[in-house]
C-alpha cells in the first residue's frame, strides 16, 4: 500500500486505514514475516477504494503525521479599548462633543476597529462573537512579488514622500510568503478555521484572491466549509487591458463565495440595463413609456398546455410549452389593459416596461465594477483599496440590515464604510498601523456625512491587544522570564548587558550610554523616569536610553525637566513589536518617539469661558521613511514638523486610564491639504476646576503621539 506524499503541496489521498506508525513499530514491521494475503470484497473494501482527496502543504501536519490544530483558547486575550469615536457620554456633557445631541446616533452596538494580528484578534473575539457574524469579506495579500511601499502626501502642497512598510508588516509578509505558497496556505488555513467559527448559521464568506492562488484556496475552503457549501467562483474584471509578453494578459481577480450552512442569506442583485441595450430593445408607447415585448410562454415540462383566449382568438401554446397564465380572467384583464398584445405574427406577447424592470440579474462575471481610479471621490491613496461598489453588491446580497459584517484584512476600511452606509454593524481588523489610521479617518468622514444628511450611524471604538499580546509572547516564547526579556531587547538593540549593576534600574550599556529596559507588562511613567535619571546620575553617567513598550503621555516634557535637574540626557526609544517574531535574527529599527507640545487657549470671561487647544511643536518619528530620503526629511521635520501631521484630535475631558474620546478633530483630505493648528471647538466645562485634555496626533505614516494638557478653568 502506498500513497502520494513528499515535501511541498500535493493532493494527498487518505483513507481510514492509512496513518503514521511510530518509529519503533515501523522497525518491528521491517523485521516481521510478510503478512498473510488479505482478501478484499464489498464487505472488506481495499483502502484505495475509500480514499479522499486532500490538499497538503508544508506545516499542515507535524513530524508525527498529526494534524496541527488551531489553539483558540491559547490565543485568546482581552482587547484593549484605546479610542472611542462619538462616545455617547461626550454628547451628554455641557459642550456636547463631536456631534450635537439633536441627531443622536444608534447606540445598540459599538462598531470595532482593531489593530493587531488577525489570528489573535479572532481568537479574542470568539467568546463574544462565536456564531454571530453574518458576513465576512477578506482580501488577504496574494501577490508574492508585491511592493507595498507607497507615496503619502506631506504638507499643504502637492508633495509626497515614499512610505515603506512598517517593520511589523514586513515581518508578517515574510512569514506569509517565506516558504512560498506553502506558508501562505498555512497562514490562511488557520484564519479561515477561526472565521468559520465566528460565522452565524446564516452566514457566508467571500475570499478575494488572485488567479495565481485561487485554485489552492478553493481546496482549503472545500475542506473547512465543505464542498457542498461552495456557492460561486466570481470573476471580477478589474482591468480592460494588461500586457504580458509570453501569455494572455491577466485582467481579473477571483472571489470565492461559501456559506456556513444551507440557511445562508442571499438576495438577488441586479445591474441597470445599459443605454445601448435600452435603445436597441425598447420602444416608446403612446404615453411616452419605454417597453419591450417578452415571451408569453413557460416550459411545459414535456407537455403542451391548454388553449386560452386572447381577445377574439383562441390560441394553443407551442409544443412542449404552456401559456404563462393559467387563469383566463387574468389574461382578459391584462389584454384589456394592453399589457398583453398580439404581435404581427398573431402570437401573444407581454409588455415589460423599462421603469418596472430591476435590471439584469448579476451573474458570476463582474465586468461592470471598475477599480478605484485616481480621480474617484472615494480614493484614499491606499494601494490595495477596493471599490465601494463591489462591497455594496456583496453586503446587499449576503446580509440584511443590522447584520454584523467583518473584514479581518481591512486595509483602507472599505468594508466598514459601506457596511455603515447600508446600516450594518461591523468589525474591522488589520495588522498595519497605516491601515488602521486610513480606516479611522474614512469612517469619521462618513460619520460627518451621515450626520449632515440626518441619517443614522453608529459609534465605533479603536482596540488593540496591547500588553496582553506581549504577555502572550513572554509566556510562550520566553517562558515568563523578565530577565530573558531584557536580554533579548538589549541583544536586538546591540547593547551590552551589565552584570552586577550598581542599580536595578540600569540593565545595559551601549558605548558610554547606559540603558534601562522597562518591564514587558509596564508603561514607562514619569516616576520611573525620575528614578532612572537619579540612578544614572549616581552612577556618574551623562546619558541614558530608556527602552519601553509604552510611555506615559506627557513624558517627553517631564524628561526635559529631569534633564535640567540632573544634568542627564534622556532618550526615549520604543521597543519595536517586531522582536516578538519567533525566528527573527536581524534587529528592527529602534527609533525615538515623536515629540509633541500643545497649550490651552482660553477665551471669554468668567462664567462664559471656552477652551481650545493650540499645537505649538511636533517632531515626527521617521521610522518608515526609506534611507535615501531620511536625511532630507529629518531636516524638514525639525523645521516644519506640522507638515507631517495628517490628523489630530482632542479629548477635552480626558480621564486617566480610560479611552481617548474624540470631542474634536481636524485632518487633511485629498482635496483640502490645509490643517488647523488651533482647535475651534470652544469647549465649555460644566463648572470651574482643573481639567485634563488629551491631544492625539497621527502623522502621515500612521504613527500616533499623545500628550495631556492641564487646564485651569476658573
Amino acid at each position: 500500500m502506498s500513497f502520494w506524499t513528499g515535501r511541498g503541496r500535493c493532493l494527498r489521498r487518505l483513507g481510514p486505514k492509512f496513518g503514521s506508525f511510530p518509529v519503533a513499530n515501523r522497525e518491528k514491521k521491517r523485521n516481521s514475516p510478510p503478512p498473510s494475503p488479505v482478501r478484499y470484497s464489498p464487505d472488506n473494501p481495499h483502502p484505495l477504494s475509500t480514499l479522499k482527496t486532500e490538499l497538503v502543504w508544508e506545516g499542515k501536519y507535524d513530524e508525527y503525521g498529526n494534524r496541527r490544530e488551531v489553539d483558540v483558547a491559547g490565543l485568546a486575550m482581552p482587547l484593549q479599548k484605546i479610542e472611542t469615536v462619538d462616545e455617547p457620554r461626550s454628547r451628554t456633557e455641557a459642550q456636547g462633543g463631536l456631534f450635537d445631541a439633536q441627531k443622536a446616533h444608534l447606540d445598540d452596538f459599538r462598531n470595532m476597529l482593531i489593530w493587531g494580528d488577525n489570528k489573535l484578534v479572532m481568537a479574542s473575539l470568539m467568546k463574544e462573537f462565536k456564531g454571530k457574524i453574518d458576513l465576512i469579506y477578506i482580501d488577504p495579500p496574494f501577490d508574492v512579488g508585491a511592493d507595498f511601499s507607497m507615496a503619502v502626501p506631506v504638507g499643504e502642497e502637492k508633495e509626497s514622500v515614499f512610505k515603506d512598510q512598517s517593520t511589523l508588516e514586513m515581518v508578517a509578509y515574510r512569514d506569509m510568503w517565506g516558504r512560498g505558497t506553502d506558508s501562505y496556505l498555512y497562514m490562511l488555513y488557520e484564519r479561515l478555521v477561526l472565521m468559520k467559527e465566528l460565522l452565524s448559521a446564516q452566514g457566508s464568506i467571500y475570499v478575494h484572491v488572485g488567479p495565481n492562488i485561487s485554485h489552492y484556496v478553493k481546496n482549503i475552503l472545500d475542506e473547512i466549509f465543505g464542498s457542498s457549501n461552495f456557492l460561486n467562483e466570481i470573476v471580477w474584471q478589474r482591468f480592460t487591458f494588461h500586457a504580458d509578453a509570453k501569455r494572455y494578459g491577466t485582467v481579473h481577480d477571483i472571489l470565492l463565495f461559501y456559506s456556513k450552512s444551507s440557511e445562508y442569506i442571499y438576495e438577488k442583485q441586479y445591474v441597470p440595463l445599459s443605454e445601448a441595450y435600452t435603445k436597441s430593445h425598447f420602444k416608446e408607447d403612446d404615453k411616452g413609456r419605454l417597453y419591450r415585448l417578452s415571451d408569453s410562454t413557460a416550459p411545459g415540462h414535456g407537455k403542451t398546455g391548454k388553449a386560452m383566449k386572447f381577445g377574439d382568438k383562441v390560441l394553443i401554446p407551442p409544443p412542449g410549452t404552456m401559456w404563462r397564465w393559467g387563469n383566463q380572467e387574468v389574461i382578459d384583464k391584462l389584454y384589456a389593459e394592453g399589457t398583453i398584445v398580439l404581435t404581427s405574427t398573431g402570437n401573444p406577447a407581454v409588455k415589460r416596461y423599462h421603469d418596472e424592470i430591476k435590471g439584469n440579474t448579476v451573474h458570476t462575471l463582474w465586468t461592470d465594477i471598475n477599480p478605484v481610479n485616481p480621480q474617484a471621490k472615494e480614493r484614499c491613496d491606499f494601494q490595495t483599496q477596493k471599490p465601494e461598489a463591489m462591497l455594496e453588491r456583496i453586503i446587499k446580497a449576503s446580509s440584511l440590515e443590522d447584520a454584523l459584517v467583518a473584514d479581518f484584512f481591512c486595509g483602507s476600511g472599505t468594508t466598514g464604510v459601506v457596511a455603515e452606509r447600508l446600516n450594518r454593524r461591523w468589525i474591522l481588523a488589520d495588522l498595519g498601523r497605516f491601515a488602521i489610521h486610513t480606516s479611522r479617518k474614512r469612517l469619521i468622514e462618513l460619520q460627518r456625512e451621515l450626520h449632515r444628511e440626518g441619517k443614522p450611524y453608529r459609534a465605533f471604538d479603536v482596540h488593540n491587544l496591547g500588553r496582553y499580546e506581549r504577555q502572550w509572547w513572554q509566556r510562550e516564547r520566553l517562558k515568563g522570564a523578565d530577565e530573558d526579556h531584557r536580554k533579548v531587547v538589549l541583544e536586538f538593540y546591540k547593547a551590552e548587558p551589565i552584570r552586577n549593576s550598581v542599580s536595578p534600574l540600569i540593565h545595559g550599556r551601549k558605548g558610554p550610554v547606559l540603558c534601562h529596559v522597562d518591564g514587558i507588562d509596564r508603561i514607562f511613567t514619569r516616576d520611573e523616569a525620575g528614578a532612572v535619571a537619579t540612578a544614572v546620575k549616581e552612577a556618574g553617567a551623562k546619558e541614558v536610553t530608556c527602552l519601553a513598550w509604552e510611555f506615559e503621555m506627557d513624558l517627553r516634557m517631564e524628561c526635559n525637566r529631569l534633564e535640567k535637574e540632573h544634568d542627564v540626557k534622556i532618550r526615549l526609544i520604543q521597543i519595536p513589536r517586531e522582536i516578538m517574531e519567533k525566528n527573527r535574527k536581524e534587529p528592527p529599527p529602534f527609533l525615538e518617539v515623536a515629540t509633541l507640545e500643545a497649550e490651552p487657549v482660553l477665551r471669554g470671561r468668567k462664567g462664559n469661558k471656552t477652551v481650545d487647544i493650540k499645537l505649538t511643536s511636533f517632531i515626527p518619528s521617521l521610522a518608515e521613511v526609506p534611507t535615501k530620503e531620511l536625511e532630507v526629511l529629518q531636516e524638514r521635520a525639525m523645521k516644519s514638523g506640522f507638515d507631517f501631521i495628517d490628523f489630530w484630535a482632542v479629548d477635552f475631558n480626558f480621564r486617566n486610564g480610560g479611552p481617548f474620546n474624540h470631542h474634536w478633530q481636524d485632518y487633511r483630505t485629498r482635496k483640502d491639504r490645509s490643517l488647523r493648528t488651533v482647535s475651534d471647538q470652544g469647549y465649555a466645562y460644566p463648572k470651574p476646576g482643573r481639567y485634563t485634555a488629551c491631544v492625539k496626533v497621527v502623522d502621515i505614516f500612521g504613527c500616533d503621539t499623545s500628550i495631556t494638557v492641564e487646564i485651569d478653568y476658573a
